[in-house]
């Protein structure tokens, strides 16, 4: 497993997603333009890499018209997960994103450190200790 982060201009290391295995580790804007990422990826557990380069892709989408289709609908859901990653930042409380998390990646859950968690989800540390505190209680 890989994680995807930046560090902005305090100096914070901001998580921006989790890559499982047999998924694609990109930003996908970058890629696309054949920029530079601002993204790191850092393996959390070991792991095996294949470097695909862009001209190997715009090859392969020129030459097969499944693979053309088959990035294009990837493109399609890298859309919707930031659309819907924005949304919830935007309108969703910290113990709901949590919870959508715990819901959306139940196989990611015990493997995320809650530092990792806290950053991804946009809360400090402290907040998402609270948060887990408080939906224990409850139970």
């Amino acid at each position: 497993m890989l994680r995807s982060f930046y560090i902005d201009s305090d100096g914070n290391d901001i998580t921006m997603g989790f890559v499982k295995e047999n998924d694609y580790a990109t930003d996908c804007a970058a890629f696309v333009a054949r920029q530079p990422s601002r993204y790191a990826f850092q393996c959390l557990e070991p792991c095996i890499i294949v470097d695909l380069p862009y001209t190997a892709m715009a090859d392969g989408f020129g030459r097969f018209k499944n693979l053309e289709t088959y990035g294009r609908r990837y493109k399609e859901q890298v859309l919707a997960a930031q659309q819907a990653r924005i949304e919830a930042c935007l309108v969703e409380v910290a113990e709901q994103r949590y919870l959508n998390f715990v819901r959306q990646h139940p196989d990611l859950f015990g493997r995320v450190s809650l530092t990792h968690l806290a950053s991804y989800l946009g809360i400090e540390r402290q907040s998402l200790s609270r948060i887990r505190k408080k939906l224990a209680d409850r139970r």
